[in-house]
């Protein structure tokens, strides 16, 4: 498919008094790994609502791989897998039962949903919980029958809204194993998510929402580099005032035996300063960068924690 896999185009939806979305912009190509990171209350969930027929939207474009997600909302829902934050489901009924009560919703028999269903049941961990009512299940279990049910009619797109919220680190790590095989897979998967960590670490490109606008999309990359702060810190002996023309092209603080400079990428500019230094007699004790994460970017655009 030439298109798109999912774009939104001036989207907008208020509640009575509330204004949820004031013309959220996003593009997110066939197989890319997104992350929507944004405050409470900013208006992931509800972008997500929209996309998949849960919310109705007062004005702008949703579309999936070129199909208006209202007009065309049979082809749309079918290429979508969501694991919402909740359970929206029956409490009772065994956990492999409403898998495949979840396959038949997308007209798949419970004869060929079979294979899809144990193949999930087994790689999430699940099989021995078959017979489980879902009540019985642990946080961390939840999360992974939430996982299977978005997974088991094999969807093109996978949204997942904080899948990892209230789990243990070892789970997290495993869900994270099994995100990075479904996306080399060629799946494109949205994510919602409050650990900054695991945006970083999984997402091609993030964009940052808030007050129902994307106020800023790149790769984490991209962000920390230019819109954080990034330094590398030079412990010496030996300064002379022909280093301050030697050094002009750079911009540092000197105090003591400390060099402080505030460059955009350490990495690319700390050999050129340590020779600089070397050349005119200073003697390195030690050389660390620093750099700004994703989460310093936030909150510098935002003004507030992602939490």
């Amino acid at each position: 498919m030439n298109n798109p896999a999912v774009h939104i185009s001036g989207l907008h939806k208020s509640y009575e008094d509330t204004m949820a979305l004031c013309g959220v912009d996003l593009t997110i190509e066939d197989g890319q790994f997104y992350g929507l990171l944004g405050p409470n209350g900013a208006g992931k969930t509800t972008t997500i609502h929209i996309l998949t027929g849960l919310v109705i939207k007062n004005q702008g474009v949703t579309e999936i791989y070129g199909k208006d997600t209202v007009k065309d909302f049979r082809f749309t829902r079918s290429q979508l897998g969501i694991a919402h934050q909740e359970l929206p489901i029956d409490w009772f009924f065994p956990l492999e039962k409403l898998l495949y009560f979840h396959a038949g919703y997308y007209g798949i028999t419970q004869k060929n949903a079979k294979p899809r269903v144990e193949e999930l049941l087994v790689r999430l961990g699940l099989e021995d919980k078959r017979s489980a009512r879902l009540r019985q299940l642990s946080g961390g279990m939840k999360r992974r029958y939430q996982l299977a049910k978005a997974l088991v009619h094999d969807p093109k797109i996978i949204i997942l809204d904080e899948p990892t919220a209230g789990v243990d680190v070892e789970l997290r790590h495993e869900l994270w194993d099994y995100l990075r095989e479904l996306h080399q897979n060629g799946k494109t998967i949205l994510l919602t998510t409050h650990y900054i960590e695991e945006a970083e670490l999984l997402c091609e490109k993030v964009g940052i929402i808030d007050k129902g606008k994307i106020i800023k999309e790149g790769s984490p990359g991209d962000l920390t580099r230019d819109l954080g702060k990034a330094g590398i810190n030079v412990h010496y002996t030996g300064w002379n005032d022909e280093l301050n023309d030697a050094l002009s092209d750079f911009s540092f603080i000197l105090e003591d035996n400390r060099l402080h400079f505030t460059v955009r990428d350490p990495e690319e500019v700390m050999a050129s300063i340590i020779q600089i230094l070397s050349n005119h007699g200073c003697h390195i004790h030690s050389v660390s960068t620093e750099k700004s994460s994703l989460e310093d970017v936030f909150l510098s655009l935002t003004g507030k924690g992602i939490n």
